[in-house]
């Protein structure tokens, strides 16, 4: 698969769809009867500062439940949030969400190797699926969950926040228009410089989805392929553990070129050693790009003749999940799809076989 899941053009109306549908949401929801409800799965960092946090602040989705395997958070999730005994749930009783009407999603906020078993059993429950990125450690797994998905009829969504961020959105836009002419090529890099994990975090053990390029290589696999507008047909990749006695069996850093049609090629890194965070397509007639590309807040960016973007969103996880939400209440496509997230999975796949022979590898 060599083409986008879904076209530029449709992804391209169906953003500029839900811009309409939410400034008409904004009159007839204004007052909604029921708002959806979110059950996160997983009370890690992301859900605990980050998601629930968010979901104060959205305008219709409220959360209603929560599923974990440490018993002792309970309590405070429930005081917090006030979410009610009947809508708390460990994993091995999660099925019973089926029986919960307050309820109409699943966030699965795991590592990534438990994303297909907990997206399957929330579809099988007859719940929405809003998956954290990355999406699954394989193609066959990504596929398996759009599959049941679909076999249930609920609506699948990656949590790519970024995709959702104004500034972001123009970038995609530019991949269509071309303002500053054909891409000549892309820059795209993202990277936190962060302490070790401890020893037994499932960041460091391959079988989880540990290593930079799982953890942080879908930013610019992602923006790579919507700033071009197009999948790559190949990659060439290394890994590097500077940090070998804390990175044991994981990349701390991950350096790719992915190469894409008409001679475009995209020079990508990854790390959870070293600071990196912008994005970049250097243009026929002249250039634009995002610094930083990818942050909880204040992505900003310029272009060669001066055009600013500068577009602000309040809480970008909220919003997310709000233009989810309307997807929901309007029976709508949609931003991002299950196929976005196997499409990075794909890459990923692809740059793990390069680095490990030393190959140039065709996707």
């Amino acid at each position: 698969m060599n083409g986008l899941p879904i076209s530029r053009r449709q992804l391209l109306q169906s953003g500029a769809a839900l811009a309409a549908s939410s400034a008409f949401s904004s009159r007839v929801f204004s007052m909604p009867t029921k708002k959806v409800g979110v059950a996160l799965v997983g009370l890690g960092y992301y859900s605990r500062d980050l998601l629930a946090p968010a979901l104060q602040h959205t305008q219709y989705c409220e959360l209603k439940g929560i599923v974990t395997g440490s018993p002792e958070k309970i309590p405070l999730w429930q005081k917090k949030y006030a979410i009610a005994d009947k809508n708390v749930y460990s994993y091995q009783t999660m099925h019973e969400v089926a029986n919960n009407p307050e309820i109409d999603v699943i966030y699965i906020v795991l590592p990534t190797s438990l994303h297909m078993k907990y997206s399957k059993i929330a579809a099988d429950a007859g719940k929405h699926v809003w998956c954290e990125k990355p999406m699954a450690m394989t193609e066959q797994e990504c596929q398996a969950i759009i599959d049941s998905c679909n076999k249930n009829n609920v609506q699948l969504t990656i949590g790519y926040r970024m995709q959702h961020e104004p500034n972001t959105r123009t970038v995609m836009s530019y991949a269509k228009s071309q303002p500053y002419g054909k891409i000549k090529n892309v820059i795209s890099k993202a990277g936190y410089s962060g302490g070790a994990p401890s020893p037994d975090n499932w960041r460091l053990k391959r079988a989880m989805g540990g290593g930079a390029l799982y953890d942080m290589g879908v930013y610019p696999i992602n923006a790579a392929r919507y700033t071009v507008g197009a999948n790559p047909l190949a990659i060439t990749a290394r890994l590097e553990s500077k940090r070998k006695e804390v990175f044991k069996e994981v990349d701390e850093s991950a350096y790719f070129t992915l190469e894409f049609a008409n001679g475009v090629s995209a020079d990508c890194a990854t790390s959870v050693g070293e600071n990196m965070n912008i994005l970049r397509a250097n243009c026929e007639k002249g250039w634009y790009e995002l610094s930083p590309m990818q942050s909880y807040s204040g992505v900003r960016g310029k272009t060669s003749d001066g055009t600013l973007l500068n577009l602000s969103v309040a809480n970008q996880q909220a919003k997310q999940m709000d233009n989810d939400a309307l997807a929901i209440m309007h029976k709508s496509r949609v931003l991002v799809p299950g196929e976005e997230g196997l499409a990075d999975i794909r890459v990923v796949q692809a740059a793990l076989q390069s680095a490990a022979t030393g190959k140039r590898i065709e996707i």
